[in-house]
């Protein structure tokens, strides 16, 4: 029998492993590979033997990977991601000028589209598809060329390149405003709070930025969001207080929409980061739109710089 010259498991199998990563369900990868589920619960079993290792976690309501399966997903996806770019320019004959971009909805609609007219404008031949996710954890997928995320700068297999910093502090609407006037940051915790469920754990909620503050307080009651957006809207109709992250709501703050609750204030632990896989050869395209953005961020930074002299 002549051994397999890359010393792989099947592509059947890796196949199945890839699809069952991505959707976290085994049914949700049968229905895509057109099987059924227990031909990919077949599969992921045979990988498993192979490797001699678990890769998934089964739970009632789908599958979680391993930390060995998140090596090999990040590989496999990256793999089957260059194999079907190759394979969509040998059909269409010519080389498409496309990249993907991945950032949260907050700063896809705060931040992003404010700014990417410019760039549609100065760039017209290159293709943008925007990746738009609040799980960061999907930002791995294997058609993502760029990423925008916030947190320390080190993630497994990417290049990470600060864009800037970010300041936090609570915010509200006029009307609470003057409801509550002269408000001492001591007694935040007894307020209406808004909270965000951000699906990305780096991301600051009330709790952690009392500590920080060095703010007592006990168990924190009030309305909770899974979408930063509503939460501000909330905010402005006066229904409590938000975390306001300064890069994302300045423009509210411009316009009186929203106001700063109190003179608490401080920097965040992250940051916003440009990155980028470091087993991905980079594209014209991508290299066109990450020189485009680090030139947003150092126009950011100029402003900064700007308002703190003024």
């Amino acid at each position: 029998m002549v051994r397999r010259y890359y010393d792989l498991p099947s592509l059947t199998a890796l196949a199945a492993f890839e699809a069952s990563a991505r959707h976290k369900s085994f049914k949700l990868a049968a229905a895509e590979l057109n099987v059924t589920p227990g031909a990919v619960s077949r599969q992921i079993k045979s990988l498993e033997e192979e490797l001699e290792t678990s890769l998934f976690i089964r739970r009632p309501q789908g599958v979680e990977l391993t930390n060995d399966a998140e090596d090999l997903y990040a590989v496999v996806s990256n793999g089957f991601g260059r194999a079907s770019e190759v394979v969509q320019r040998i059909k269409s004959g010519s080389h498409v000028n496309k990249v993907t971009l991945a950032c949260t909805t907050a700063f896809a609609t705060m931040w992003l589209m404010q700014r990417m007219g410019d760039f549609w404008r100065r760039f017209p031949d290159v293709l943008v598809d925007h990746l738009i996710l609040d799980n960061t954890r999907d930002f791995r997928r294997a058609e993502v060329d760029l990423r925008i995320r916030y947190g320390n700068g080190a993630w497994p297999d990417e290049t990470a390149v600060k864009l800037f910093d970010e300041t936090i502090y609570p915010v509200c609407g006029a009307g609470f405003l003057e409801a509550h006037p002269d408000c001492l940051p001591s007694k935040i915790p007894t307020l209406p709070l808004l909270h965000v469920d951000w699906l990305d754990p780096n991301w600051v909620d009330w709790d952690e930025m009392l500590r920080r503050a060095g703010i007592s307080h006990g168990p924190l009651s009030g309305r909770r969001f899974s979408n930063f957006a509503v939460t501000l809207q909330a905010c402005q109709e006066n229904q409590g207080i938000a975390i306001g992250w300064d890069r994302l709501i300045h423009p509210f703050l411009d316009n009186g929409t929203l106001v700063k609750l109190t003179n608490l204030e401080m920097q965040a632990p992250g940051s916003y980061y440009l990155t980028w896989n470091d087993n991905r050869e980079p594209t014209p395209a991508s290299e066109t739109l990450r020189k485009w953005l680090l030139e947003m961020a150092e126009k950011d930074l100029a402003e900064d710089m700007r308002r703190s002299e003024g």
